[in-house]
């Protein structure tokens, strides 16, 4: 399939800020045209102006920008180049078109006597049974329907559906989908309150003029696409028509149903890439940038929730997925979204990190704490812990003891570790630290083992009170590590004023 004849796109509504679900088929989307040479293009599908939401746009740019998706057409200067609602002009021929062969009409039904039609028949659908009772340009003279245009009556342009047609749709992920006409509605194609096309005819023209060659979208769509079929055949452009791809839906963590907010707002975790206020009523939502997460560590979780590579590999660089990535290794089924995995891979990526890549995030939180340490102390704290936090903002839970006193001191710990002789034992363990002069890991170490077997010490109850002192709390890295990195005089002070403290 390698050619560059492959013509890609993502086309989001800007209704407001990009679903996690959205950015996967973005994902998806991007590896596919570049394993095959092909291009990506962006299009902003605004052609809903009631739900139009001011920074969605910039939003959804900004996101795809800091996971790396790339395109190649739609974007210049940061900004989308293409937008539906600036193409009136194009679409509005071509429902000319349609109107004119037959393969539409006009409705000039209200909202109120759709509703009314709604409520006096059950299941209504406007389609071949009910549109002969509607107001349409099949049911009013030509001279009633031209006099209601012209003191300009709001009207819509609905596909003419032939009822008894089997409709075929060749998807490469879930073969052939035979669909019966019967269950189509007459769906709206044109809105004259606007002069805007919906989303199924707009998609349909710019897929077309686009040329696009594979339209890679999510499963809801599925549904829609026979009569996406139907408008390529009534606009002449079978021979042309794209390949559909329907991804599988990513599902609620728990139970049934498709992953939505609420399920991230109640088990803790975001469904938007960056964090997103909403302009209308203030309401915050969490992002997995602002969360903490590596952009690639997205990214190579993302790519697993439908898709598996040829063998049980689980690490991805983008590189290495485009190599990898083709749609026959994507799943029909819909995938459970493991938000503890996803948690797993940014441990994993933030581990495989180097203390210099890490150095200016920790920085930053060090000096978020009024804390101003040596580079060099920083690098070998964050080596020193690194393997215990899952995201940046954690090296400071598990650092802040390399660089601040404890003024407090757990007292879950000082009830279990510190002992009746503690105080004793650890005021010997102070002149045993005051005399050594190379306070170096290993030398230290080495001491102080010697003094405890000499003594006969419990080595156990020595090292948690030691730690306890200098900690204050029961955690932390190797002992010796925290002395030799806070040096001989601040590990005596901490010692002389714990002892004063716990005693």
């Amino acid at each position: 399939m390698s050619n560059t004849n492959i013509r890609v796109r993502f086309a989001p509504s800007p209704t407001g800020p990009l679903h996690i679900g959205g950015v996967r088929t973005a994902l998806y989307n991007y590896l596919f045209a570049k394993k095959n040479g092909g291009k990506m293009i962006l299009r902003i599908e605004d052609t809903d102006s009631n739900r139009f939401v001011p920074g969605a746009e910039a939003y959804i740019i900004e996101a795809l920008t800091w996971l790396g998706i790339r395109f190649d057409e739609g974007i210049a200067n940061g900004a989308a180049t293409c937008r539906q609602s600036e193409r009136k002009p194009i679409y509005r021929k071509y429902v000319d078109q349609l109107l004119q062969d037959g393969h539409a009409y006009i409705a000039f039904d209200t909202p109120e006597e759709l509703e009314a039609k709604r409520q006096s028949t059950p299941n209504f659908q406007y389609d071949a049974r009910t549109r002969g009772d509607m107001v349409n340009s099949l049911t009013l003279s030509k001279e009633e329907v031209q006099t209601r245009l012209d003191r300009g009556d709001n009207y819509v342009v609905r596909i003419l559906i032939e009822p008894g047609r089997d409709i075929t749709v060749d998807d490469l992920i879930r073969g052939q989908v035979t669909i019966n006409s019967n269950i189509l509605d007459d769906k709206v194609l044109y809105k004259s309150a606007d002069n805007l096309p919906t989303y199924h005819l707009a998609n349909i023209v710019d897929d077309h003029l686009m040329e696009i060659s594979h339209v890679i979208r999510g499963e809801e769509w599925l549904p829609s696409a026979p009569l996406h079929v139907l408008l390529y055949r009534y606009l002449g452009w079978e021979d042309s028509m794209p390949r559909f791809a329907h991804l599988p839906l990513l599902l609620k963590p728990e139970g049934n149903g498709k992953l939505s907010k609420r399920d991230g707002d109640r088990l803790g975790f975001p469904v938007f890439p960056l964090d997103w206020t909403d302009p209308k009523t203030g309401e915050k939502s969490s992002g997995y940038r602002e969360a903490g997460y590596f952009p690639e560590a997205v990214v190579n979780f993302l790519a697993l929730l439908g898709w598996h590579a040829t063998d049980d590999k689980e690490f991805f660089t983008m590189d290495e997925l485009i190599r990898e990535f083709s749609l026959d290794r994507v799943s029909k089924s819909g995938a459970k979204f493991d938000y503890e995995k996803g948690k797993w891979f940014n441990h994993q990526y933030l581990m495989n990190k180097s203390a210099e890549e890490l150095y200016p995030h920790v920085q930053h939180i060090l000096e978020e704490h009024g804390v101003d340490a040596p580079k060099q102390q920083v690098l070998t704290a964050i080596d020193l812990t690194k393997g215990r936090c899952t995201f940046v903002a954690d090296f400071w839970e598990h650092m802040h003891f390399f660089f601040v006193a404890p003024q407090t001191y757990d007292e879950k710990t000082r009830q279990k570790r510190w002992k009746e002789d503690s105080p004793r034992e650890m005021r010997e363990l102070y002149t045993v630290l005051e005399g050594i002069d190379d306070f170096s890991i290993e030398h230290s170490e080495q001491t102080v083992m010697a003094w405890i077997n000499a003594q006969g010490y419990h080595t156990g109850n020595i090292m948690n009170a030691f730690r306890l002192c200098i900690v204050g709390e029961g955690k932390g890295p190797h002992m010796f590590d925290i002395t030799s990195l806070i040096g001989k005089e601040e590990t005596l002070r901490r010692l002389k004023k714990a002892i004063e403290t716990l005693s």
